[in-house]
């Protein structure tokens, strides 16, 4: 069986309920609270890859305070969008499901239920 792993905020209403959804499908992932364990630039740059999306701002919560006040509409460099992203956890956008070097956004939640 392989590893399901969840990027998790449990403050997040979608987070909780993409949790709630697998475990209704049987599963029971790793959970990952990624704002008390930041992400490094690595990881950041891994989940891209799993994602599938051309850049790190495709998973990035663009209207929080922080993207705008380190004006991160401006930065093109992948790696500076990941750190940013490890600097500010808050920036991930959540909850991320990863399953066989895979991964999908849960908005909404049934997304996930293409990686089981």
């Amino acid at each position: 069986m392989s590893q399901l792993s969840i990027y998790h905020n449990p403050r997040c209403s979608k987070s909780r309920q993409t949790l709630q959804l697998l475990s209704e499908h049987g599963q029971q992932p790793e959970v990952i609270e990624y704002l008390k364990t930041p992400l490094d630039i690595t990881d950041v740059l891994a989940l891209k890859d799993k994602l599938g999306v051309d850049s790190v701002r495709d998973f990035m919560r663009v209207k929080e305070a922080e993207y705008k006040e380190l004006n991160l509409a401006k930065v093109e460099d992948e790696k500076a969008l990941a750190k940013a992203i490890t600097d500010h956890p808050k920036l991930l956008e959540r909850p991320i499901v990863v399953k066989d070097g895979r991964a999908k956004i849960g908005r909404p939640p049934e997304n996930v239920l293409e990686l089981l």
